[in-house]
């Protein structure tokens, strides 16, 4: 078995889905301009995707309330202070300074304009190739 998708209950799929493929380098795999306006975005690899989507018989998590170490999308970067400041200045809301792991990886939080944290890493020892 392997994942297929991941999916989150957003506000507005589609704009969501754009920043994303405008800022973070995401393609839109299948998307729909229907209720609930499903987009399913894959990075650069293609071996995942996530689902953005808006059920309207649902709530929509408020995840600018949600602790970056309960819930994160993690991103690689191959220049975390450059990709911080770029995605700064889309409108993404820092969430404290890059931090040095023990082992000398490099990570710092973010929210998306919508709130949702994302990581970016640059690990010493890549997880994935």
């Amino acid at each position: 078995m392997k994942i297929e998708h991941f999916a989150l209950q957003v506000a507005d799929p589609i704009a969501v889905a754009r920043w994303y493929v405008v800022h973070l380098g995401m393609t839109i795999q299948k998307g729909s301009n229907q209720p609930p306006f499903a987009h399913f975005l894959a990075d650069d690899g293609g071996q995942m995707l996530i689902e953005l989507y808006f059920n309207d018989q649902f709530d929509v998590p408020d995840q600018s309330k949600v602790p970056p170490a309960h819930f994160h999308l993690a991103f690689v970067s191959e220049d975390i202070e450059k990709d911080r400041t770029r995605l700064i200045e889309a409108g993404a809301k820092e969430e404290g300074p890059i931090n040095t792991q023990p082992n000398g990886d490099l990570v710092c939080f973010l929210r998306d304009p919508w709130g949702l944290t994302l990581q970016l890493v640059s690990r010493v020892d890549k997880l994935l190739a």
